[in-house]
C-alpha cells in the first residue's frame, strides 16, 4: 500500500484564468478539491513542491492528506494538466476520499523474475500486452503498482491476470476473462535476400561460359557464309 504523503495549500478565493495566472506568476499551482458529496474547494499548492511529488513517478496513484486552514483532506489526484511545451504543470484536480470509499484506478505493472525464465534466457522477448491494469480498490490502500512474476516462462508462455496476487480488497475490473498481461516470443531474425550476380564488361566469365560463347559466336558466322 501506498504511504500517505502531506502536501500543504493555500485557500483560493476566486476561480478563473485570471486568478490562476497570478497564482502561477507567485510560484503556486491552482487546483480543486471535489467529491464525496461536500462542496468544492479552491487552493494553490507550491509549485516547487508538486514537481517534487510529480517527478517521483507515482504522483496519479498516490494518496495524499491537503491541509487547508488547518483542515486536513485525504484525496487522490485524478487530473494534471501540463503545459504543452515546457511541461509545466498548470492544474490539478483531486478527488477526496471518504471513509469506506473504494476507487477505479489505472495501476502500472512491474515485472519481476527475468532472470528465472527460461524463455529470456534463451534470448526470447517479453511481449508486453497491458503496462497497466484497471482494478478497483479501497481508498485507504491503494497499491502503488501489481507485482507481476515471469518466473518460469519460456518462450510462447503467457502470463494471466489470474497469476497476479493481488492486494487485499483490490480486484480487477474486467471479471469476464483470464486476460493476458505478457508473453515471452521467440526473437525475429530478417534475413538480407542476397545480390543476384551481373558480368560485367571486362570481367572473365566462369569456367564453360567463355567457350560456350565462343562456340555460338562461331556457328553465327557459318550460318552467314553459307549461300
Amino acid at each position: 500500500m501506498s504511504d500517505v504523503l502531506s502536501l500543504a495549500a493555500e485557500p483560493r478565493e476566486r476561480a478563473g484564468k485570471g486568478s490562476a495566472r497570478a497564482a502561477r506568476r507567485d510560484g503556486r499551482i491552482p487546483a480543486v478539491i471535489y467529491g464525496d458529496k461536500k462542496p468544492v474547494i479552491m487552493v494553490t499548492l507550491g509549485r516547487n513542491e508538486l514537481v517534487k511529488q510529480y517527478n517521483r513517478g507515482t504522483f496519479l496513484t498516490s494518496v495524499y492528506e491537503i491541509e487547508v486552514e488547518g483542515k486536513k483532506e485525504r484525496v487522490l489526484p485524478r487530473d494534471l494538466q501540463l503545459h504543452p511545451v515546457s511541461d509545466e504543470p498548470l492544474h490539478v484536480d483531486f478527488l477526496r476520499l471518504g471513509k469506506g470509499s473504494s476507487i477505479v484506478i489505472e495501476l502500472p505493472v512491474i515485472f519481476t523474475g527475468e532472470e528465472d525464465s527460461p524463455g529470456l534466457k534463451r534470448g526470447g522477448v517479453l511481449n508486453v500486452v497491458r503496462h497497466a491494469i484497471e482494478c478497483r480498490c479501497p481508498g485507504d490502500a491503494i497499491p502503488e503498482s501489481l507485482s507481476v512474476s515471469l518466473a518460469g516462462l519460456d518462450i510462447n508462455d503467457s502470463v494471466h491476470m489470474s497469476a497476479v496476487d493481488l492486494p487485499e480488497g483490490t480486484v480487477p475490473t474486467i471479471t469476464d476473462r483470464d486476460f493476458t498481461i505478457a508473453s515471452v516470443v521467440a526473437p525475429s531474425i530478417m534475413e538480407e535476400p542476397e545480390p543476384e550476380e551481373e558480368v560485367l564488361e571486362g570481367e572473365e566469365l566462369p569456367e564453360g561460359e567463355e567457350g560456350a560463347e565462343e562456340a555460338g559466336e562461331g556457328e553465327a558466322e557459318d550460318a552467314g557464309g553459307e549461300e
